[in-house]
């Protein structure tokens, strides 16, 4: 019983530590994907900048047109009245 008891143990044991290690590499796949999606955030980030700093982005154009829609529109009523 005391023999069964100890290979019971010890298969334990063995059981727990080779969770711990796979939990170990799961976090530093964890970590390391982390780091990558980190990193194209910031690229992200780096593109959109550049892109309004560069030129006009889609907002800001479309903002424009319909600014001037608003001023036709405006225009078209003053000259109705």
């Amino acid at each position: 019983l005391v023999q069964s008891n100890a290979k019971s143990i010890q298969s334990l044991t063995d059981m727990f530590a080779t969770d711990k290690l796979e939990q170990a590499e799961r976090n530093a796949r964890l970590d390391q994907n982390l780091a990558k999606l980190t990193a194209l955030n910031e690229g992200v980030v780096n593109l959109l900048s550049s892109l309004d700093e560069d030129r006009p982005t889609v907002f800001r154009k479309l903002n424009a047109i319909e600014n001037k829609v608003d001023r036709l529109l405006a225009q078209r009523e003053d000259d109705n009245n």
